[in-house]
């Protein structure tokens, strides 16, 4: 705040400097070129007593120009000094709305961010930032100076003659109007401007995304059409907006000329009646056309504030959001061993009920395996013990608290998650793997990917534990990234590890490896995992399956195959499917 105090004050230094070159103009026209009797009451009378040179003298005409120098020099140095701060404070200010977003998204659960699509959400961290900085850094500074100049040029203006006020008092209204005119129109076409560019941006990371599904498919045409048609969009707004831009320069212009002209004529009249010198008819027009071009400025920055109004209330409804998942007032105990218990918990999202009367208690150490078909709801449960989502009745209790209760990060701390639908960023394996423990030693690294089943492979790669994986892991394939996954969340070494599906692109033989290792390494770890495989969960201390959200079986598998329900009949299932592989594979080697 004192620095843009500060560059405001060199600005009004700098503008004063150049009202007051009219005025040395005027003398070089009244005293040196005419001979015209001295005034004493003008702010630079002191040049004329003689000691700068004489009345229609060479030596007052360089003693003027020296002025003149000075003054221009002070205004080209403090505006530069001024352009510098402002553009240093609109950097900073840029990063920090950057920043205050980036960290709303952060903090918005996973409900909130979806229902955003991720188009509109770029141009509101990046695009939206730009513009409202804009606004404070160019626009507003823009506007103080021309009221600043205006007010003085009118001053100066009724201090030389009344009559000069005339012209721009008479033109005023036709500025008003225009300009009321032109804003509401400019603003409709920003919206679109934006709305447009959301869209092209939700297209171009579609197809990044989607890549490999359009190649898939030979749909390169379609998305190309699809993408034609957001860019043909995009182009049509920003013409629309360059119409109008065209047009409100030509009106602006023309009224300004038309002032110009007004105010020589005037300045003439005056002249002709001995009301005024001849200077000061010089004077006087570069007074009344720094009026008229300074209202332009206003209305040109109230022109393109409509874009940055539109981007900042963007910006303000995001800032706004209110996070579904409230954050609590507890510190989780950092004690490594955590007893989970879920008590008569329903969850009900957009109206369909997803869980429904869920009873489960999780002592620590034990191992719950959860079967059940798509849509049962096995990942919305295990995302509830992080908060991803929240029971809409019943409770979940960590330790005998209510998990709500906690803060959502030190809740968190207490879980290794490895999702369903495995992301990777775009660096090295190894620090993918050392994710939550960014300076982890490289044995730990190695230790946890050995665990993992991932070592092997990872050696087998050009440059090891340094390969750069792609966007989203792609350069290595689904079981490898798994693996890699799985691995970041061991070396968490939380108490709690969570598996989401998470073994389902490995092979049989690699997935029992893996889950041998993890139970032999880290016996005593609290371990959920949900599958379809059942081969998955079969050593685990208890399982449950879930139907339509709601537990329909539970017991070891043992117990669950003398019931001889919905778990003995999907394992029969894929123990038949698993036998008829293994007779193809013999048919086949035969055959060979």
């Amino acid at each position: 705040m004192p620095m843009a105090v500060f560059a405001q004050i060199l600005s009004f230094i700098a503008l004063l400097a150049e009202l007051f070159i009219p005025i040395v103009q005027e003398m070089l026209v009244d005293y040196v070129i005419f001979d015209d009797v001295a005034k004493t009451d003008g702010v630079f009378s002191f040049m004329l007593n003689g000691r700068y040179g004489d009345i229609h003298t060479f030596r007052l005409f360089i003693s003027l120009s020296v002025l003149f120098i000075i003054l221009l020099s002070v205004r080209i140095v403090f505006v530069y000094v001024r352009n510098v701060i402002n553009q240093r404070l609109g950097l900073r200010l840029e990063t920090d709305l950057r920043m205050a977003t980036f960290d709303k998204l952060m903090e918005l659960d996973s409900s909130s961010i979806s229902d955003i699509n991720t188009g509109e959400l770029l141009t509101t961290i990046n695009s939206d930032t730009i513009m409202y900085k804009e606004l404070f850094s160019r626009i507003i500074s823009n506007c103080i100076d021309s009221i600043f100049v205006i007010i003085l040029s009118s001053v100066i203006l009724a201090s030389i003659n009344i009559y000069l006020l005339l012209v721009p008092v008479c033109i005023m209204p036709f500025f008003i109007v225009s300009l009321m005119r032109f804003k509401r129109l400019a603003m409709t076409n920003y919206q679109a401007i934006r709305d447009n560019n959301s869209t092209m941006n939700l297209t171009v990371q579609e197809n990044i995304e989607a890549v490999r599904l359009v190649r898939s498919f030979t749909n390169e045409r379609l998305e190309k059409d699809k993408f034609d048609t957001a860019n043909t969009k995009l182009k049509d707004s920003y013409i629309g907006q360059i119409k109008l831009s065209a047009k409100f320069e030509v009106i602006f212009s023309s009224i300004r000329q038309f002032a110009y002209i007004g105010s020589i004529a005037v300045s003439a009249v005056l002249v002709m009646k001995g009301y005024m010198q001849v200077g000061f008819l010089v004077a006087a027009t570069s007074y009344v056309l720094k009026i008229m071009n300074f209202i332009t400025l206003i209305n040109n920055c109230i022109f393109q504030m409509q874009q940055q109004l539109v981007s900042g209330k963007k910006m303000m409804e995001f800032m706004n959001l209110e996070s579904k998942i409230k954050d609590g007032d507890i510190v989780a105990d950092d004690t490594k061993k955590v007893d989970i218990k879920i008590e008569n918990a329903s969850m009900v999202i957009d109206g369909k009920q997803v869980l429904k009367n869920i009873n489960l208690d999780i002592p620590y150490g034990k191992k719950v395996g959860i079967i059940g078909g798509t849509g049962s709801g096995k990942s919305v449960l295990l995302e509830s013990f992080v908060r991803i989502h929240d029971m809409t009745s019943g409770r979940i209790t960590l330790n005998g608290i209510d998990i709500r209760d906690y803060t959502i990060e030190s809740l968190r701390e207490q879980y290794s998650y490895v999702f369903q639908d495995v992301f990777l960023f775009s660096n090295t394996i190894d620090s993918n793997i050392a994710y939550s423990e960014p300076h982890a030693a490289k044995e730990q690294i190695i230790k946890a990917a050995k665990h993992a089943q991932a070592h092997s492979f990872i050696e087998e790669l050009q440059d090891g534990y340094e390969t750069i994986v792609g966007e989203r892991g792609l350069g290595i394939s689904g079981g490898q990234k798994q693996r890699v996954s799985i691995a970041r969340a061991l070396l968490k070494d939380a108490p709690v590890l969570i598996m989401d599906d998470s073994t389902s692109a490995l092979d049989i033989n690699t997935e029992k490896k893996l889950l041998n290792m993890i139970k032999e390494k880290y016996p005593k770890k609290t371990i959920l995992i949900s599958a379809h495989r059942i081969s998955s969960v079969v050593n685990c201390d208890e399982i449950i399956y879930l139907q339509d959200g709601e537990i329909v079986e539970r017991g070891t598998f043992d117990e669950l195959m003398k019931i001889n329900g919905h778990f003995a009949a999907v394992y029969n299932i894929q123990e038949a499917q698993k036998a008829k592989a293994i007779n193809y594979d013999k048919v086949k080697s035969v055959e060979v």
